[in-house]
């Protein structure tokens, strides 16, 4: 039998999406060579940027706003000014009616109606008065704070679409972690005043000219120009542990089988892998634990409209349960970059589905199909405008919020923390519904772990109630007040 060929690092990083290069990158930062391994052909993970004839489309549509300061330095310091400063239109449609997001009076109650908007109120003040007296689900969670009449025109049927499940098996904690400080109230006021810190009304953002992976892509090539090695198609497929340290990683790349020792692991994989693939196996409970955790995946259609313009949103909420469609992304709205040719538009349409279930595994010319005749339906472009298109497919895009979920993650949580060398990162890393900007803090923050001995716990970045990029400052996690990136100056680039 052929030798399997060995190789030693001393920090393996397992993923590159944005937790995993942005550990990597602050490594490098401080002189060391850290290996990343990628199972895709490019990275970013869940925020790379696919690309079809020159058209460049968004895994998801990533807004770059931060109230981290380390974050939007490590933004502005790697694109400079390919980062574009973009303002922000978005809709919902309900109901053949677009209703703007934040809500504008005028528009609102032409929408709904005097009468209707009376109603909203009458149920805001019910359930203001006598609300749930628990919250244990996105359901109740969101009664409480917007009525049950608003819930149900503005929240129950897109939530259910994206989920899969019903509002009432939902968690609380994915409400509250997305749209905290959001509430029938502030929205009101928002009609009429600008919002101040309410981070789900931002009206701009931040964005790469040719998308989140233009970044990602620069992150890489900054890695490689300070010696660390960043190794696409390289799937990890057993990770070797001796008592509580990790010594190995088992890596399939290129079709051919390599065995890669190290010091210390990070790792931005889905937990639930990590574990089926750990030898000797954890215990059989933490084992059980994991197979129970669920995700959500979805796919993207991508159409190229021979029209030079569509509608003025850079995304447009879909909460018509009459089609399937979830979102549609307006990729010129982003950036003009996105699009080569400015007689056409590029849109992203997102279907929310489960790897395997019959929209997963529907061919891509009948996904095509569906949402030229979905966008039709809605009124945006007819079949015939469309001339071509493309489907990606994201697996495992949203850690599930579903009513057992803690209980397992807490088992989970216990068991990794016995383990001495390794850190888990990035959304699928925690099982948690982070935004990019969280991500990248769990990178940074398990490098100072690493390299400095301090004892940042990785899991309470967003785990409290935090909408979105609303975090506490990045001095919260760390043991002094003197940003990182002002105590460690940046070393000359090789």
């Amino acid at each position: 039998m052929k030798p399997i060929p060995q190789s030693h690092h001393p920090f393996v990083i397992i993923g590159g999406g944005p937790a995993g290069l942005t550990a990597a990158y602050e490594l490098t930062r401080h002189h060391h060579k850290p290996l990343v391994l990628e199972r895709l052909d490019k990275v970013g993970g869940i925020a790379r940027t696919e690309n079809y004839k020159n058209y460049y489309f968004d895994m998801g549509g990533h807004r770059f706003y931060t109230k981290s300061e380390e974050v939007n330095q490590f933004w502005h310091e790697i694109l400079g000014d390919d980062f574009l400063h973009r303002p922000r239109l978005s809709r919902i449609y309900y109901r053949n009616r677009y209703f703007h997001y934040p809500l504008k009076p005028l528009n609102a109650l032409l929408g709904l109606g005097f009468f209707e908007g009376f109603l909203l109120a009458l149920s805001f003040l019910r359930w203001h008065l006598f609300p749930y007296p628990e919250e244990e689900t996105f359901e109740q969670w969101v009664t409480n704070r917007f009525g049950k009449r608003l819930y149900e025109t503005f929240f129950k049927s897109y939530t259910e679409k994206v989920w899969g499940i019903p509002c009432s098996e939902l968690k609380a904690e994915w409400a509250a972690q997305r749209i905290k400080n959001l509430s029938f109230r502030t929205a009101l006021s928002n009609m009429f005043f600008k919002a101040g810190n309410v981070k789900s009304l931002i009206e701009s953002f931040y964005y790469p000219r040719q998308g989140p992976g233009m970044l990602w892509t620069a992150v890489k090539e900054q890695v490689e120009s300070r010696g660390g090695i960043v190794q696409l198609n390289s799937e990890v497929t057993t990770i070797h542990r001796e008592g509580n340290r990790i010594v190995g990683v088992g890596v399939r790349q290129n079709e051919r089988d390599l065995f890669i020792t190290g010091e210390h692991f990070i790792s931005s994989m889905p937990i639930t892998t990590f574990l089926k693939q750990l030898t000797p196996p954890p215990p059989a409970h933490v084992l059980h634990a994991a197979q129970q955790l669920r995700y959500r995946d979805f796919l993207i259609v991508c159409l190229i409209v021979k029209r030079p313009s569509l509608f003025p949103d850079n995304w447009i909420y879909i909460h018509e349960p009459s089609v399937q469609v979830g979102r549609i992304q307006n990729f010129k709205n982003w950036s003009p970059d996105m699009v080569p040719d400015p007689n056409t538009t590029s849109l992203g349409l997102e279907y929310f589905c489960n790897m395997g279930d019959n929209l997963w595994n529907m061919a891509d010319e009948a996904l095509i199909e569906l949402g030229k005749k979905e966008l039709a339906q809605i009124g945006l472009a007819q079949p015939e405008d469309v001339i071509d298109g493309c489907v990606f497919r994201v697996e495992k895009s949203y850690p599930m919020y579903d009513s057992d979920y803690a209980g397992h993650l807490a088992t989970i949580r216990e068991y990794l923390g016995t383990l001495t060398n390794f850190q888990t990162i990035g959304r699928n890393g925690l099982h948690r519904y982070n935004n990019q900007d969280h991500a990248m803090l769990t990178g940074m923050y398990a490098v100072r772990n690493i390299l400095f001995g301090e004892h940042h716990d990785l899991w309470r970045i967003n785990a409290e109630d935090s909408y979105l990029e609303e975090i506490a400052a990045a001095e919260q996690y760390a043991p002094n007040k003197r940003p990182f990136r002002d105590k460690f100056p940046t070393p000359a680039t090789n």
